[in-house]
């Protein structure tokens, strides 16, 4: 079959300007509540885009590991491809798809770290193995399996059950200026619902073609 030729219809939803929230957190929060409840596999994962100086871009996918007002909070490596790019250009965009629900959100905006307490806070929450493995992990640098294991064996040794977080491990958050929700809908006919930022602190919403 050519790939060309696959393709399904959208009819489980729609998303209308009555029904959507004035906050666009609080729509995310609604959608994200339903994804978990259905349940989605990996409802927080998203894709993040960035782009070096040049402006060349690049997306991997990761997980949404904070969220509040502020914005959309993930933990790195920030030495790792996605960091360094991040120093060159502080904005991204984040993408979630929930393919059960025939949802997707989009979300553009800047990119600021969160406080060292925020990422010492969240690291000391992860398993032991996932906090020995941000210090083994040169992110993005070549490696081979036998240096990678030895690595954490020695930090294992060196550390215990308690490592620090390391000084180039922590959090960024992206702090949104622009949301587009989109429900898929028949004969790609979806809606695009978009919040951009108005007076006052609120947003304003509106439709977009599909």
């Amino acid at each position: 079959m050519s790939v060309a030729n696959i393709r399904m219809n959208y009819e489980k939803g729609e998303l209308t300007e009555s029904a959507a929230k004035t906050s666009p957190f609080e729509q995310f929060q609604s959608w994200l509540q339903e994804a978990i409840d259905l349940p989605v596999a990996e409802p927080t994962a998203m894709a993040l885009a960035t782009a070096n100086a040049h402006g060349k871009p690049s997306s991997r996918i990761v997980l949404l590991k904070g969220l509040d007002n502020r914005g959309f909070v993930f933990y790195t490596n920030y030495d790792s491809r996605k960091g360094q790019e991040l120093r060159q250009q502080a904005c991204a965009s984040l993408l979630f798809f929930w393919q059960p629900l025939e949802r997707q959100v989009r979300i553009e905006g800047v990119i600021e770290k969160v406080t060292d307490q925020e990422s010492d806070n969240y690291y000391q929450s992860r398993p032991l193995g996932s906090r020995i493995g941000a210090w083994a992990s040169a992110q993005s640098q070549p490696v081979t399996v036998t240096a990678l294991q030895s690595r954490v064996e020695q930090l294992t040794a060196q550390y215990g059950e308690t490592p620090p977080r390391p000084p180039h491990w922590g959090g960024y958050r992206l702090v949104p200026d622009y949301f587009e929700f989109w429900q898929g809908r028949p004969s790609r006919l979806h809606d695009r619902l978009v919040y951009i930022p108005s007076a006052d602190n609120a947003w304003a919403i509106e439709r977009i073609s599909p």
